[in-house]
């Protein structure tokens, strides 16, 4: 088959072939189109198959039964949300969280990943799961795409080291632990995790919210689709929130850091009414 015209002298890399296929993605493409028209009444008609007669149809056996782990997942939410509730500080919140082995993740991860920057921050940055990185320094966004974080909202005055809570961040994630492969985190992860995230926002207790991803949002909205979804306000865990795309996500898509540089203005505004 002749190549398309339109793609002659383009070379497509896979990080660029990734990228387009995750804003397609966003934008709700969900099948595949070849460029050629398929026919699909003629495609039906030749792959048509006569039924066999009744007699030589054979039933197939049932399924085997699925076994129901709904109730082991309840009682584990249910020590989870019991853990969180004990702590009545951060530290404590920590350690308890840390003991927990409802999460399976534990296992293949090297170091718990709990928070980074000034707890009494104004504002507190929730984003997706520990990277390698992360995993192996036991802090969040310290990879690449932790620098352009830091770069970020630096651009807005505002620096996890900084001492003034009126100049500095609070950042964590919605898992603690590192997935394997960087994958995103699974449902019930996610339900596992929830109420030691909504306890360390308690207890932080920070003005506004950032939710840095799609993970985040899916945890606190119950929605995904950040390129949607950023930029506009909502509410999180009884607080202003305010979506953003994720550094690593600028990083595969610099141009997209037009809209995250528009957010960062509107938050720095937020900070300052």
């Amino acid at each position: 088959m002749e190549s398309n015209p339109i793609y002659q002298g383009f070379e497509l890399d896979a990080e660029t072939a990734l990228a387009l296929l995750e804003w397609q993605v966003e934008m709700g493409a969900d099948e595949p189109i070849l460029e050629d028209a398929t026919d699909r009444f003629e495609l039906t008609a030749s792959k048509r198959v006569e039924p066999a007669p009744l007699q030589m149809q054979v039933q197939p056996a049932a399924p085997p039964p699925v076994r129901d782990d709904s109730a082991h997942l309840d009682a584990l939410i249910a020590e989870a949300e019991a853990l969180a509730a004990s702590a009545d500080t951060l530290e404590a919140l920590a350690a308890v969280q840390e003991a927990y082995d409802g999460i399976e993740l534990k296992k293949g991860a090297r170091n718990f990943c709990f928070a980074d920057g000034n707890p009494k921050a104004r504002l507190l940055l929730l984003g997706e799961a520990p990277g390698d990185e992360e995993d192996r320094q036991g802090r969040p966004f310290v990879g690449r795409a932790g620098q352009l974080l830091d770069k970020m909202f630096d651009a807005i005055g505002l620096s996890r080291s900084a001492v003034d809570a009126e100049k500095s961040l609070y950042i964590t994630n919605v898992l603690t632990w590192r997935p394997p492969g960087n994958r995103d985190p699974s449902p019930d992860e996610i339900a596992l995790s929830m109420p030691f995230v909504r306890r360390h926002i308690e207890l932080a207790a920070p003005d506004l919210i950032v939710l840095m991803g799609n993970i985040p949002c899916q945890a606190a909205l119950g929605r995904r689709g950040i390129l949607r979804l950023r930029g506009t306000w909502t509410e999180a865990f009884g607080r202003p929130a305010l979506p953003m795309t994720h550094p690593a996500y600028l990083l595969r898509n610099p141009p997209a850091k037009r809209e995250a540089w528009a957010d960062l203005l509107s938050l720095s505004a937020r900070l300052s009414d």
